[in-house]
């Protein structure tokens, strides 16, 4: 199993990125719940027929669609080991806890975070965002809102963040209970960056009303464009109008570990906390989302749930005052630190660092292919790995829709969409370590193609 998994990743390239599944396939997961036992090989081979080559395929060099990671080898070997230590991280005392507190301190460091900067291994940054916005909720209600809920406060608050934001942020509103409506839309600059003339409009224009201000998101990387939001800017205004300071780093964060990216992220250490996902850029396997609090007190305090059953003792693997179950909802946590542990031992940060910044490079090698080919255009402006365009012609959001579906069902490329400005864009978002220019120019060539056949077809119909 282990060899077959390596050949698949060495020979990855030679495979198509995805590819349709066949109906003979589907059917093979319609089957009843098993009574007997079957031979483990057999069941290997059910995975390499049915499973092993109709994945999603980002591991792909061709794979540039919505925002996936890579994953790596070292962090595979890890999730094996992992797999068979069966470690619960929620609590109690031993290593595989320390290795989590590990990749804590380290994040600390990279967004110069203080010691006392606490932070958790999530799902993903979906999950971060809202775990954020209930510790914002308690720094502006007080930890008696865990007990009296919302309504005892007499208060209504609201939350900013861009038009641009990723839709878990409304979600985390929702999920809260404060309400989608609570969270107010800022419009945009024309780089796709929040206005923050307007958000300063918006945030008197509330209390004017009445109404609380509690919360500003800013955004490392928009999931549409790849936008940073001017950080240090919002840093300001959310010291100036007590406001928590809340990243949403899922895309970009990890550009700190690039020098020639980080200072776009000026501000980003001054975020009272920060979402973001290990298996985007860090090229973690999925998944290995993370947390990052700045004041540790109050995130504990937002979460901890004592329990006579979780009682702490000073010595045997009950011992240790202070738990993962302590910091967020989860009592059932896997071991996602080994994998991200193992990626930054085995490669380390300047690596990393490199590789988010070729990233980069291809994508401005992307913008310049489209800026020199008449067929294309670019729809937004190339702020980090991630690029919009289109194929120039007749109704235009069909024709690249129709495009995009082509390029998949090719197995050449994996682009998504997007719609900016009422416009359906081709949207390249370029993570992968695997990817090089020759797979920008397999996805150029791949759409000069399907566009003209698309076009020729319309013609004669």
């Amino acid at each position: 199993m282990l060899d077959d998994i390596l050949d698949y990743i060495e020979g990855i390239r030679e495979r198509p990125v995805w590819q349709p599944i066949p109906d003979s396939v589907r059917a093979c997961f319609h089957e009843a719940v098993p009574a007997d036992p079957k031979d483990l090989a057999a069941v290997h081979d059910d995975f390499m027929h049915h499973i092993l080559p109709f994945a999603t395929g980002n591991s792909h060099p061709g794979f540039m669609g919505w925002v996936h990671g890579g994953g790596n080898v070292a962090g595979m070997l890890a999730e094996m080991l992992a797999a068979g230590l069966n470690a619960n991280l929620g609590g109690r005392d031993h290593v595989p806890i320390e290795v989590e507190r590990q990749i804590v301190h380290w994040a600390r460091l990279l967004f110069d975070f203080p010691s006392t900067a606490t932070g958790l291994f999530v799902t993903g940054s979906s999950m971060a965002n809202l775990l954020g916005v209930l510790i914002a909720r308690t720094h502006a209600l007080g930890v008696d809102v865990r007990t009296s809920g919302l309504a005892s406060s007499g208060k209504r608050l609201v939350a900013y963040t861009s038009a641009a934001a990723h839709r878990c942020i409304s979600q985390a509103m929702d999920l809260s209970g404060l309400g989608i409506k609570s969270l107010h839309i800022i419009a945009t600059n024309n780089d796709y960056e929040i206005d923050i003339a307007a958000l300063n409009n918006a945030i008197a224009n509330d209390r004017n009303a009445g109404l609380t201000p509690f919360l500003v998101v800013g955004t490392a990387g928009t999931v549409d464009t790849g936008a940073i939001d001017d950080l240090a800017a919002l840093a300001s205004v959310a010291r100036r109008e007590t406001l928590w300071l809340h990243v949403d780093g899922a895309i970009g964060a990890l550009a700190v570990m690039a020098p020639d990216l980080a200072p776009r992220l000026a501000g980003i250490q001054q975020a009272d906390s920060i979402a973001l996902d290990f298996h985007k850029w860090g090229q973690v396997p999925y998944d290995a989302g993370f947390l990052l609090v700045r004041d540790g007190t109050l995130h504990r305090d937002t979460f901890a749930s004592p329990a006579a059953y979780l009682r702490r003792e000073s010595r045997g693997l009950a011992a240790g005052g202070q738990w993962p179950c302590d910091f967020g909802p989860d009592l059932s946590r896997g071991f996602r630190a080994l994998k991200t542990w193992f990626t930054f031992k085995v490669y380390g940060t300047a690596a990393l660092g490199a590789m988010i910044s070729r990233t980069c490079e291809l994508a401005r090698y992307l913008e310049i292919k489209i800026a020199t080919t008449k067929e294309l255009e670019l729809l937004a402006p190339v702020s980090l790995n991630i690029v919009c365009f289109r194929y120039r012609g007749e109704n235009p959001d069909q024709l690249n829709a129709q495009i995009v579906a082509d390029l998949h069902e090719s197995g050449i490329a994996a682009p998504s969409t997007t719609v900016l400005g009422n416009r359906l864009a081709i949207r390249a978002a370029i993570f992968n370590h695997r990817t090089e220019p020759r797979d920008i120019d397999a996805l150029i060539n791949a759409v000069l193609k399907f566009g003209a056949r698309a076009a020729k077809r319309k013609r004669v119909a």
